[in-house]
């Protein structure tokens, strides 16, 4: 098959699948960084004291529970 293709064609195919490989790699690159930085922040957030997390939605929002009657 390839025996039967222009020296063009085959010069085309391997451009477009190392393109393609080139691509793919970026693209696995980029995940396992954005992978590590969330990793990171994880880990430091269970370092820091349970006094200084702050787990409401809504970082200006204090809850206050007022007792049901």
């Amino acid at each position: 098959m390839w025996k039967d293709k222009s020296p063009g064609v085959k010069i085309l195919w391997i451009w477009t699948i190392g393109t393609a490989a080139v691509l793919v790699a970026n693209v696995a690159t980029t995940r396992m960084r954005d992978l590590e930085k969330l990793m990171d922040n994880q880990e430091e957030q269970t370092q820091t004291p349970p006094e200084q997390i702050n787990t409401s939605p809504n970082p200006n929002h204090n809850d206050v529970v007022v007792g049901e009657e």
